[in-house]
């Protein structure tokens, strides 16, 4: 037996989402079919005007409002000298909660994976390339530490040698194969605190 259209496509929309396999997106959508017709409204508002409302910020490609810059970009009392370069918007709330660094951020929107296509061109490297004006000082790679971050960390650690530029990455701390968004706060912090130098 099939369901019907309507029901099929709101299954179909969910299986799309990442980690939800069809079994789950049955069931959510089945949830969502018992809800009250206000709170569905309310949930189909809130998906609208998070992509209406919200981009990627002009200077760091992190979470921003239309057209404009992200809440750290519009910091001036942030350290302009400093670039932390992570993979994902998720991770500069990672970073933050750790109350360990005050400089700037660069999201990548992703790690190199050739495997799954994802190249050098995918990436938002051309923009942190264009962010490198003689105020940099640093450059810390952030990235999580498991394949596709460590390749990603030596693709950039080789293209960011540059007279005058200093490029890190965290102290060792990190779990190897973890995800940095699920590092706790102090470790994160302490894993900044004492990073090093990727070349001299």
């Amino acid at each position: 037996m099939n369901y019907p259209p309507s029901l099929q496509a709101v299954v179909d929309e969910l299986g799309r989402f990442p980690g939800v396999g069809p079994k789950s997106a049955q069931r959510i959508a089945f949830w969502l079919m018992r809800q009250p017709a206000e709170d569905v409204d309310r949930l189909a508002s809130s998906l609208l005007e998070m992509k209406n409302k919200l981009s990627f910020c002009d200077r760091c490609c992190n979470i921003a409002e239309t057209g404009g810059l992200c809440a750290v970009c519009s910091d001036s009392r942030r350290d302009q000298s400093v670039i932390c370069v992570v993979e994902d918007p998720r991770d500069v709330v990672a970073v933050e909660r750790s109350g360990a660094f005050h400089g700037t951020y660069h999201v990548l929107h992703g790690a190199l994976n050739p495997l799954e296509g994802i190249t050098p061109d995918r990436l938002k490297i051309k923009e942190l390339l264009a962010r490198l004006n003689p105020q940099v000082k640093e450059v810390i790679l952030c990235l999580s530490p498991n394949v596709e971050g460590d390749a990603t960390t030596m693709y950039l650690s080789r293209l960011l040698q540059m007279p005058d530029l200093v490029v890190s990455q965290p102290a060792s701390g990190l779990p190897v194969g973890g995800d940095l968004e699920f590092a706790d706060d102090l470790t994160l912090g302490r894993a900044l605190d004492g990073r090093r130098r990727l070349f001299d």
